[in-house]
């Protein structure tokens, strides 16, 4: 059997995980813009991150803030029609905007993508840009711009406002290479010596058991299954300072896989090591 070709690796960005499939919402879709900033700005007109509501002037209740447990997809589209039933063409008012995070900005929008003929995936890892001298754990997704035969990677979560607040050099809609950090790349980073691993996190979790977390996710991410931030399971309910010198190597091998955005490796080293396996129903 032959390996898959760069232009196989694409084209499979095109079709949806369990994660990103919108099931029977998917004719929601069809008004939707055809161009990646419209796309954007579409989803950023229907969330608000659960972070920076108050930035908006927006006090959430706790149920509201429940919004971002919701993992799938089809879930949130649900939700986003029980608040308010519009098409999403229609902007939301900031009342009647699903909560979530950098991972739901992310997912909804390579969803979307997908389904509009851009082949995109899901990215977990670290922002550069948030706060001075450290790694902030992020979502980002990466889009196949086909005139330029690349990747491109954007942030769906930054619109005006939070790029107004962050002071952003930097264009969300097609970032440079190292202000994103993947999980691959800060588990080799820690492990030889070139940051520290404490730079890395959110709040007051940091630290390699974090920074191991953020690289399973990007690995489950590359296979088109996009866990939630907090989600624990398999390999990730070890402590690193518990792993032996053989599970340590596994994991760099992982990291090296996915800091080269390898597909076809990060494929076969996810379904050879059951361990890293997430459970499917998490899509349900």
């Amino acid at each position: 059997m032959n390996p898959p070709n760069d232009q196989e690796i694409i084209t499979d960005y095109l079709h949806h995980g369990p994660m990103t499939d919108p099931r029977s919402f998917a004719q929601l879709y069809h008004p939707l813009p055809n161009d990646v900033p419209a796309l954007v700005k579409t989803v950023q007109g229907l969330m608000v991150h659960i972070f920076w509501a108050g930035a908006y002037q927006l006090q959430l209740t706790p149920e509201r803030e429940t919004e971002v447990t919701l993992r799938p997809v089809w879930r949130k589209l649900a939700r986003i029609l029980e608040l308010d039933p519009s098409p999403l063409t229609q902007p939301r008012e900031k009342e009647q905007k699903l909560v979530g995070n950098c991972r739901d900005f992310t997912v909804l929008t390579v969803s979307i993508l997908r389904a509009r003929g851009f082949p995109a995936r899901s990215r977990c890892g670290f922002g550069t840009y948030f706060l001075p001298n450290h790694y902030e754990d992020h979502w980002v997704l990466e889009y196949w711009n086909e005139p330029q035969k690349r990747w491109v990677m954007v942030d769906a979560q930054l619109d005006e406002l939070q790029q107004e607040k962050l002071k952003l050099a930097i264009d969300p809609l097609d970032m440079p290479a190292g202000v994103f950090v993947t999980g691959g790349e800060a588990w080799l980073m820690a492990r030889e010596g070139k940051a520290d691993p404490d730079h890395f996190g959110i709040f007051d979790y940091h630290g390699m058991d974090f920074i191991k977390g953020n690289l399973l996710r990007d690995l489950l991410a590359l296979n088109r299954f996009e866990v939630l931030p907090w989600d624990i399971w398999g390999i990730l309910e070890k402590p690193v300072a518990e792993m032996s010198a053989q599970e340590l190597a596994q994991l760099d091998e992982c990291a090296r896989i996915c800091q080269r955005a390898d597909v076809p490796a990060a494929r076969a080293f996810y379904e050879t090591h059951p361990a890293y396996h997430a459970p499917l129903e998490w899509a349900d």
